[in-house]
Parts: structure tokens; C-alpha cells; sequence
């Protein structure tokens, strides 16, 4: 655990974190942040196998509902797999202090993935209309990493996925966000043999960049 700018806490969880623990402590921080009792928090984990549903999520869409336990997550999105090498981050900031821009935030955290991915040679992006972190064109174009937040009374929760080294054939349970016709990558796929504290490090190299973007007159995903 170190302290980071702006008092922000950063905390990286060993091991393989139970999800509804989990979301439950995310949701009691999210009201102390609130509250003026708790501090601003960025955790970095893994979860167990597990689906987790989004407010849009369709039930056609699981595809495997006896393969690993689901989650009604209460975040954006549709379902989105978790899993051993994966590493989720749950981003806790108070948007009241930092601009209240979900978009401006939502894009920032996509920037702060691809800068991420940069480190290990991979050029990730993001797409108009898909929300996450692409990489590859045409045939070789696959999802490398999902974004789903939450925001109550200004302050955000939930966050982001990037495939590490997770077992990609676990995602073939479900139509991951809803976007069946793309595939799902990893970093060790595309050859970046890089371990989770690595990952860690570059993660908190270029976090700053995410603060310093909030609260902007201008923050579309594709400023400089």
C-alpha cells in the first residue's frame, strides 16, 4: 500500500479475492469517500472464475450459466468474465473534486490502459461506440481490456479488467459485453511475458496522467 498524488491510496490485494467481499467493502468505501471518512482509493486484484452482469446485460448473452457462479455486478456494462491473471482495478475517486465528467473520466482511464499496454510494446486504443482497450485490425482485432464504472453521488467505483495471462478460453461462457463478433486477447498472447507486478508498476507509472486529466475543459480520448 503506498500513498499516492493527492492523497489518493493505492492497494494492490494478493491472491484471489472473493467477489461479493469484495463488492461489498468497494460499495461501504464508496460511501465513506462520500461521507469525508475515507480517502480516495485505487485497488488492484484478482478474482476467482466468475460472470458478473452489468445494468444492460441480456440473459442470451450467458451462455454458460452452470460454469462459473454470476454476479449481479450494479456497474455499466453487459458481462464481463474475471479470473486468475486478469488484473481488475477498482478506481474510488470523488468526481465532485475532479470535475464532474464521466465521460472525461471514462476516457482517461481508457488512456491510462493503453499507456499501460505501451510499455510492453502493445499498441491497445479505443474504438468509437466500444467502450475498452482494442488492439489489432481486421481479422487480428480483439478486446484486450474492459472498462465498466459506476458513479453515486459523484463518487465512482467498479473500474477496469485487463487481460494479463487469464485462461481465454473462459470467456466463452458468455458474449463478453456484448460484442460477439470480436474476440477476446491477452498480453501473453500477443507475446508480452511481463508478470502482474510489472503490470503494477507501469499501472502506477502513468496514474498521475489519469488525475491530471480530470476535471479539463477538454479530454476527448484522442487529445493530446
Amino acid at each position: 500500500m503506498v500513498d499516492l498524488l493527492d492523497g489518493v491510496e493505492w492497494r494492490v490485494t494478493p491472491g484471489l479475492s472473493p467477489y461479493a467481499d469484495t463488492l461489498a467493502e468497494m460499495e461501504a468505501r464508496a460511501a465513506a469517500i462520500r461521507a469525508g471518512e475515507a480517502r480516495e482509493l485505487i485497488w488492484l486484484l484478482e478474482h476467482p472464475p466468475l460472470y458478473t452482469a452489468g445494468t444492460s446485460a441480456a440473459e442470451e448473452e450467458l451462455l454458460a450459466p452452470d460454469r462459473f457462479p454470476v454476479f449481479r455486478a450494479g456497474r455499466g456494462g453487459r458481462y464481463t468474465y474475471h479470473g486468475p491473471g486478469q488484473r481488475v482495478g477498482y478506481v474510488l475517486l470523488d468526481l465532485e473534486k475532479r470535475g464532474r465528467d464521466v465521460r472525461c473520466f471514462v476516457s482517461g482511464i481508457e488512456r491510462w490502459l493503453i499507456a499501460t499496454l505501451g510499455d510492453f510494446g502493445i499498441e491497445g486504443r479505443s474504438e468509437p461506440g466500444r467502450v475498452g482497450i482494442w488492439v489489432g485490425k481486421g481479422a487480428e482485432e480483439a478486446k484486450i481490456g474492459a472498462i465498466g464504472v459506476r458513479v453515486r453521488r459523484w463518487v465512482s467505483f467498479h473500474g477496469f479488467s485487463l487481460n494479463v495471462n487469464p485462461d481465454l478460453s473462459h470467456f466463452s461462457g458468455i458474449v463478453p459485453c456484448g460484442l460477439g463478433e470480436y474476440p477476446v486477447t491477452s498480453m501473453a498472447r500477443l507475446g508480452a511475458t511481463a508478470g502482474m507486478e510489472a503490470v503494477d508498476s507501469a499501472l502506477l507509472r502513468h496514474f498521475p496522467d489519469l488525475l491530471g486529466r480530470l476535471g479539463q475543459s477538454s479530454c476527448d480520448a484522442g487529445d493530446s
